[in-house]
């Protein structure tokens, strides 16, 4: 009740402006001048609430608002529930399905989204850590849909696999949908730990990401401030620095192995996935899928999904 009161009480405030301005408003001179002033007046103040109000609520929203439910589980296999903590002191809780052949893969973010994939790979024995990122379900910290500082995440997942009795520690990899694609690139290239990694999805996660797109010079101008206000503010409301540009990361990951899926046909920006391509070092491959909406390679195309993540894990992990 005393949200809805101070609501109405904001409307109130909003309705009283706008009349106060309306009376108050010049009536003297030319008519046409005046119109014109205001016309010119009103379309700068819509594109000042595009440029700056929306990449700052976008920034606020993405460091502020995290899922806190768990979803259904559907894996249809034994599972274990899980948690470990990471470096900074935050438990990160999740499901753990044992392993069979003795490789593991963190199929990553959340325990949603790469529930099908947890499925795919259970069915060819490999153990399979699925978890709640920080600030999201059951886990503890502030959420960043960016996926900022996430690579602490996976680190913590990748230790608490390399205590399990049945998992080899060299026999660890990772899958990572959207900005969980975008993550396990970064960790890789930090630490070698993580054996193999499958990215699907990845796009641009900062300022310096965004300008790497394949556009025009005036559709980069014109988006620019856009993009760098966007991050500024997200730095700002989540207190980190912002992330280090892909391209420039993903050439430290080699010679292990990766694998980037991409839907390029998708507005999702995974055009850039093709510049991941080119900086990374061998052994890597890139497969785009024309049809997939984001992150639905395994609907688009679920054998040929399959056999490609299955050969690509078993070549890394089991041989």
């Amino acid at each position: 009740m005393r949200l809805l009161r101070r609501y109405r009480v904001g409307l109130v405030l909003i309705g009283l402006g706008a009349v106060t301005l309306w009376r108050t408003r010049r009536a003297d001179g030319n008519h046409a001048w005046r119109y014109g002033r205001r016309v010119l007046l009103g379309a700068a103040g819509v594109v000042a609430a595009y440029m700056v109000l929306l990449p700052v609520g976008i920034g606020y929203i993405t460091t502020h608002v995290g899922r806190a439910v768990v979803p259904a589980n559907d894996l249809g296999v034994a599972y274990e529930n899980v948690s470990f903590t990471t470096s900074d002191g935050l438990k990160l809780e999740g499901w753990y399905v044992p392993s069979k052949n003795g490789a593991a893969v963190i199929a990553f973010p959340g325990r949603k989204g790469p529930q099908r994939q947890t499925r795919m790979l259970a069915r060819h024995g490999y153990g399979v850590l699925l978890f709640d990122r920080r600030g999201e379900g059951e886990s503890d910290g502030e959420p960043n849909s960016w996926g900022w500082g996430g690579d602490k995440d996976v680190k913590a997942a990748i230790a608490y696999l390399q205590r399990r009795p049945d998992v080899d520690p060299a026999r660890i990899g990772g899958i990572g949908l959207s900005v969980g694609g975008e993550m396990m690139l970064e960790t890789a290239a930090e630490t070698s730990s993580l054996k193999a990694v499958v990215s699907e999805g990845a796009g641009a996660r900062a300022f310096s990401d965004e300008m790497d797109h394949d556009a025009g010079a005036l559709e980069a101008a014109l988006s620019a401030p856009l993009y760098a206000i966007k991050t500024a503010a997200v730095a700002v409301f989540s207190n980190q620095w912002p992330a280090t540009n892909l391209r420039h990361l993903v050439g430290r990951i080699a010679p292990r192995p990766v694998l980037l899926i991409a839907a390029p046909n998708s507005p999702n920006g995974e055009d850039l996935n093709r510049g991941f391509y080119k900086a990374a070092g061998e052994p890597k491959a890139l497969w785009e899928i024309p049809e997939s909406r984001h992150t639905g390679g395994i609907e688009a195309r679920p054998r040929e999904y399959e056999l490609r993540v299955i050969s690509f894990f078993d070549e890394a992990l089991l041989r």
